[in-house]
């Protein structure tokens, strides 16, 4: 069967990600003998008019479309997304007749009401890759569904969760932006911040893939693709069973050392693990601390304090390792008072890069959202499709962000609103700088 995959992603904050959900399920249905095309909303200059070329061209009896996030989460500068894909699907409808499926992690969110907005035929709800192969085999005879949404079953782990099948054309224009290249390793989170969509996604426990195999990807992604930065986009890499080790240890065996970063936990990490990730070429740290101060990090949900953070970043300092952190302030006991706290334990950090966010975005079935309907913020039957953020009702919206604004004003390292440095990044990648490249703002780099 003739299946076209289409990525609607349109962010490019802070620079364009590879649809690697979207490679991964075409790895899946091309292992299952379908013949795929993987097209991508951001590589045809989000012109629709390509996009509608690409799809008459190949006259595909089954079409995919990867929605990636709602919305950029971004209380200071709202973008949403799912207009895009409404668009992308009426346009498809103008070319084919063919059956329009809707997945991916953005999807999933908030299935019925995204189903409901873009008009699509079909949607899977959780991972695809064994779901999309039934439905294209059933599809192939002419047998679909009676239930519009589909729901996946229990999670895949080890061998069954598939390398991406990476697209040569796709590759080449997403490297263009800093040479970045994203590789999976494992799924599943077992942490529990109040905010977060990843438990509801992936699951509460870790399910890991081959290291062998995220190793052949590394390869072929540095060996074929040329790429020279590799993203491991794992909720969590340092995972608290150690699953992550077997990566390292899998690098080390096969001597692979390239350039690396990912998201990291503050907990867990000591001088030995830093020598072995220095060692597979980690150059770069993102921590997810959230919260900056000790009463807003337990109310996040956390398991670590801020003195935690605080050793967490200057063990990367010291083994010479890129360090950032993303705060969000406005969260579940917050106060005018942990603001100010906040600002001054962000100011006391050394050698590091942050990112600061007001507001929390609020997603279905988080402790969040409970939390929000306890305080009566809004109502138990909310729709949450379209952008609706948590402040702390003991701060106010304009008191906080000129608060955030003038505290970090003259501070370099520190950026407020989060975004104001994508436009410089984008710049850099081209004219040929590597990687995430919000390194560039310590005070040791030129």
């Amino acid at each position: 069967m003739k299946i076209a995959l289409v990525s609607s992603n349109t962010a490019v904050t802070p620079y364009p990600t590879y649809p690697l959900g979207l490679s991964m399920i075409a790895s899946a249905l091309t292992n299952a003998g379908h013949e795929v095309c993987q097209v991508d909303f951001l590589e045809k200059k989000n012109s629709l008019e390509a996009l509608a070329q690409e799809i008459r061209t190949f006259g595909p009896e089954l079409i995919g479309i990867s929605i990636r996030n709602i919305d950029n989460v971004n209380l200071v500068s709202e973008q949403y997304y799912i207009g895009v894909v409404k668009d992308i699907v009426k346009k498809i409808r103008e070319v084919s007749a063919a059956k329009i499926i809707l997945g991916g992690a953005g999807f999933s969110l908030v299935p019925d009401l995204i189903l409901r907005e873009t008009e699509a035929d079909y949607g899977i709800v959780g991972e695809g890759e064994v779901l999309i192969v039934d439905f294209a085999g059933n599809a192939a005879k002419g047998i679909y569904p009676e239930e519009r949404l589909i729901h996946a079953p229990t999670g895949l782990s080890g061998t069954a969760i598939p390398s991406a099948l990476y697209d040569e054309r796709l590759m080449s224009y997403y490297l263009q932006s800093g040479h970045i290249a994203a590789v999976q390793t494992k799924r599943g989170c077992t942490h529990k911040c109040v905010y977060c969509s990843y438990p509801l996604l992936e699951g509460t426990q870790i399910r890991k893939r081959d290291a062998g195999q995220v190793v052949d990807d590394i390869e072929a992604l540095r060996d074929k693709h040329n790429a020279k930065y590799i993203f491991f986009v794992d909720s969590v890499f340092n995972d608290d069973e150690g699953a992550y080790l077997e990566i390292m240890e899998e690098m080390i065996r096969r001597k692979v050392s390239t350039p690396w970063t990912g998201f990291f936990q503050p907990l867990g990490l000591n001088d030995e693990i830093m020598e072995m990730m220095r060692q597979t070429g980690l150059v770069a740290a993102e921590i997810g601390s959230d919260a900056a101060c000790d009463i807003t990090l337990r109310k996040m949900g956390k398991r670590f304090t801020f003195q935690d953070i605080v050793r967490c970043n200057d063990l990367f300092v010291k083994h010479k390792v890129a360090v950032s952190h993303f705060y969000m302030f406005g969260g579940p006991g917050e106060t005018r008072e942990t603001v100010f706290e906040g600002i001054e334990n962000i100011k006391g950090l050394k050698g590091c890069v942050v990112f600061i966010f007001m507001g929390i975005r609020l997603l279905p079935n988080t402790p969040l959202a409970r939390i929000a309907v306890q305080e009566n913020l809004i109502s138990s039957d909310q729709e949450m499709l379209k952008p609706l953020y948590y402040l702390s009702p003991a701060t106010e919206r304009e008191w906080l962000e000129e608060t955030l604004t003038k505290a970090f004003a003259d501070v370099r390292h520190c950026i407020f609103p989060s975004d104001a440095f994508d436009s410089i990044t984008r710049v850099l990648h081209k004219t040929g700088y590597t990687g995430t490249l919000w390194d560039m703002l310590l005070k040791k780099k030129k």
